[in-house]
């Protein structure tokens, strides 16, 4: 029996890809990831996940990644209707990932507020059939998620190096983060647009490219 984890990585991030990540592991072997020490990505320390990754990737029999740009993210968030707007998007790049994986159960961790809800939309878009169990902090509870989330993370941390190292320094990514909103305050009043790895419909971006138009509005 293959049991699968999803989870997902960057889902708060203004800059960046949104990755969403899966591990396939025989039943047998879900006591080796136990073993292995994994956690919710977001108690580990960067060197901790990288140390983990390849012996994840060791005990699973199959990985699977799906990467969400800014620009689909913007899209849904803007223009999408009632329920069809990022946890839908997500949902459906998390059945992407379970319908490449082919597992007997998938425990997801869910990005709704429903659990059920989430889980719903994940089996309308599967093209097999397949358990889901989608719940709040599966990260935490169940090892198959947690090393599905070390993972993802990884993923995502290269892409933000990537990033940075063809772009500077614009820190975490996230908004919480004063070296990133630096970097989008320096976008903004250098170019009219922010530049396609910035996702333009998150809150923060938004109010930073207003109050720059209304700086301009008052000059004239």
């Amino acid at each position: 029996m293959l049991v699968a984890g999803v989870d997902d990585a960057g889902r708060g991030c203004v800059i960046g890809p949104l990755i969403i990540a899966g591990i396939a592991v025989r039943e047998e072997d879900l006591p080796k990831l136990a073993q292995l020490g994994v956690k919710d990505s977001k108690l580990l320390s960067p060197h901790m996940r990288e140390r983990l990754f390849p012996e994840i990737k060791r005990i699973a029999q199959d990985c699977a990644i799906e990467r969400l740009s800014p620009k689909e993210i913007d899209d849904v968030v803007l223009k999408g209707k009632k329920l069809h707007k990022l946890n839908w998007l997500e949902a459906q790049a998390m059945a992407r990932v379970i319908d490449a994986l082919r597992p007997d159960a998938a425990y997801v961790d869910a990005s709704d507020i429903l659990e059920e809800r989430f889980g719903q939309h994940i089996l309308e878009h599967l093209h097999f059939k397949t358990k889901i169990v989608s719940e709040h902090k599966a990260d935490r509870n169940y090892p198959v998620v947690s090393a599905a989330s070390i993972i993802a993370k990884v993923e995502r941390d290269k892409a933000i190096a990537d990033l940075a190292n063809a772009y500077g320094d614009f820190g975490s990514g996230y908004p919480s983060d004063p070296r990133t909103i630096s970097f989008l305050q320096h976008c903004v009043e250098g170019s009219k647009e922010y530049p396609d790895f910035v996702r333009k419909s998150w809150k923060p971006a938004q109010k930073i490219q207003n109050d720059k138009e209304s700086r301009q509005r008052k000059l004239m």
